[in-house]
């Protein structure tokens, strides 16, 4: 049977850091208030003439070089964004452009938060059936453009950036990516949504805790044992970087107690579908994680979403 691995990583975050005290500039907020409650320090803003599909790019170049790859030897190209330019053409093919592919597969996800396991998901299935050899995986999202910059609850917690990984086949017994769980609440999914003209980031703060802290550890377990990798044994531990006061205590419940937690949130912000890729691609940078490592990956929040695997480091 064909088993799929993940080949590289790359990310991308844009250059202007915008910190706390930045922030308690244009909105009633402060430095001590935003990191009590959320845990955030910095975040990345990509500036008006950096579309998303750059951002995208950007990671997806990197992640590339790292496989050593060119753009021709991917045939499926899937980003999770819910902040694309346009309906159409896709962030997908806005990317396939930039990069001069031939004639991939080009599908964009909106799955908000969730975006990137749903994708990766999509192409490890896609990959396992035959129709595709590799493909490139993305998670992108300028979390900018939607906020609110009026409303402190919301806007202190937003960054852009993007995170990509090539997924390709490989034989069963070298398979690095694990079977999804994935679900959604529909009755909650307003809790968490983008909406209007001009769309608007907007939440139901304390409800959204609750879920993610007492249904989603449960969940996340459930994980682990698709895949059977007992929690105490994986190496980190990366879910969807809402929230520091979210990450800290879905990570405990989890049972990872000798797993690294990424905390990519504390200098990166709450960048979306992002999230799961970019920390993931820091930690492998930093070398907190080596190859062959198991890890577990956990997107959550957009429409009540969740989706999750075990993947092996690159």
């Amino acid at each position: 049977m064909t088993g799929t691995r993940i080949a590289a990583l790359g990310h991308h975050r844009p250059a202007r850091v915008l910190t706390n005290d930045d922030l308690a500039r244009i909105v009633d907020t402060s430095d001590e208030w935003i990191t009590s409650r959320v845990g955030i320090r910095t975040r990345h803003i990509a500036g008006p003439d950096e579309p998303v599909d750059e951002l995208a790019a950007h990671a997806a170049g990197k992640a590339l070089a790292a496989a050593g790859l060119i753009p021709g030897d991917i045939d499926l190209v899937l980003v999770a964004t819910s902040t694309a330019t346009d309906r159409s053409p896709n962030t997908a093919a806005r990317v396939a452009a930039r990069l001069q592919m031939a004639s991939p597969a080009v599908m964009d996800l909106n799955v908000v938060c969730a975006g990137f396991t749903h994708a990766l998901a999509t192409a490890d299935h896609a990959i396992r059936a035959g129709s595709s050899v590799r493909a490139l995986v993305i998670g992108a999202d300028k979390m900018s453009a939607v906020a609110d910059w009026t409303d402190r609850t919301t806007c202190v917690l937003v960054g852009d950036g993007a995170g990509a990984a090539i997924v390709e086949a490989c034989d069963e017994r070298d398979a690095g990516i694990g079977p999804v769980l994935w679900g959604s609440v529909p009755e909650m999914g307003q809790a968490v949504r983008i909406e209007g003209t001009p769309p608007r980031f907007a939440q139901e703060g304390q409800s959204v805790y609750r879920w993610a802290t007492t249904r989603l550890p449960s969940i996340a377990r459930g994980v682990c044992e698709r895949a059977s990798v007992a929690p105490e044994d994986l190496a980190a531990v990366v879910l969807h970087q809402a929230n520091l006061r979210i990450i800290e205590p879905v990570a405990e419940r989890i049972g990872a107690v000798n797993a690294v937690v990424a905390r990519d949130v504390v200098e990166s912000g709450n960048t979306s579908a992002a999230s799961i890729p970019m920390a993931l691609s820091r930690l492998v940078e930093r070398g907190d994680v080596t190859s062959g490592a198991p890890v577990l990956l956990f997107g959550f929040g957009g429409n009540l979403s969740y989706a999750g695997q075990v993947v092996r480091c690159p």
